[in-house]
């Protein structure tokens, strides 16, 4: 390579890097997703990259699926969530999913959406964590709510499933099972799929 490619080469290295796009198991991870932001009053933290793996960070992947386009695909197997697209795309988000014995699997749909929601223990989950009782009739939306910025409720045709795709303050945990049958996402993570998904879609467990 001569001297005038190999800088023409450098350069668009540069500029890549300092947009934030690169590939990453076929996805392209969008510029910016884990910065501080403000929103309705609180301010979320930063969540560090370096300390978050690739695979977890949101990105744009190919996915082919005969789902269409706004369908929510959980592989809970990978920790992933995909957000079907168009074109065979998907938007992609590391999840963090329930712990041994509190899995489940099946199809639900997006009945209502919340923003800093309420977050009210259910009677099992204080008999198992009797200092949660003090939450007995709701804790109220904020940076120590287990539901973080958002939340997605999820019904069949049974009714409310009591589990939700939500926000956490906990980054750390997404990649993990760890949570009490809930699908949680990054708060950054849920404020984007929030925004893109619509009441009614329809959700996949797998």
């Amino acid at each position: 390579m001569n001297s005038l490619k190999f800088a023409v080469a450098l350069t668009i290295l540069a500029s890549l890097g300092l947009a934030g796009c690169s590939t990453d198991l076929g996805g392209r991870v969008l510029a910016n997703n884990y910065a501080s932001v403000r929103d309705a009053g609180y301010q979320l933290p930063a969540v560090p990259l370096s300390k978050l793996p690739r695979q977890y960070q949101r990105q744009i992947v190919k996915y082919q699926t005969d789902e269409k386009p706004g369908t929510i695909i959980v592989d809970t197997n990978a920790k992933h969530l995909h957000l079907v697209l168009e074109d065979g795309k998907a938007m992609r988000y590391g999840i963090g999913v329930g712990r041994e014995g509190f899995e489940w699997k099946g199809t639900a749909r997006i009945a209502m959406k919340r923003e800093w929601p309420t977050w009210t223990p259910p009677a099992a989950m204080i008999k198992r964590q009797p200092e949660l009782a003090k939450w007995r009739g709701g804790q109220p939306g904020g940076l120590g709510n287990p539901l973080g910025a958002r939340a997605l409720y999820l019904f069949n045709s049974g009714g409310d499933t009591g589990y939700r795709l939500h926000g956490t303050p906990e980054w750390a945990s997404i990649g993990q099972a760890m949570s009490s049958g809930c699908i949680r996402l990054i708060n950054q993570d849920i404020i984007d799929l929030y925004d893109r998904a619509e009441n009614g879609a329809k959700v996949i467990v797998l």
